[in-house]
């Protein structure tokens, strides 16, 4: 597993560790967990608007690829 610093303010740190000692996990879960979950949803929008260029583009690009 590789290793990322994060500095945060002392409002998202406070209010990581309420959370983590709240669910009986460690901050560094909730973390990982949150930063998973930001990039599936990420991932996503980004792709629908991936597909959603190249549906609108497809004559252009098909005649590039020519």
């Amino acid at each position: 597993m590789s290793e990322l610093v994060l500095r945060l303010d002392p409002d998202v740190h406070q209010a990581l560790h309420d959370l983590a000692d709240a669910q009986d996990r460690t901050p560094e879960e909730v973390a990982r967990e949150a930063l998973r979950r930001h990039l599936h949803e990420e991932g996503t929008v980004v792709r629908a608007v991936a597909e959603r260029i190249a549906r609108e583009h497809a004559e252009l690009l098909r005649r590039l690829g020519e």
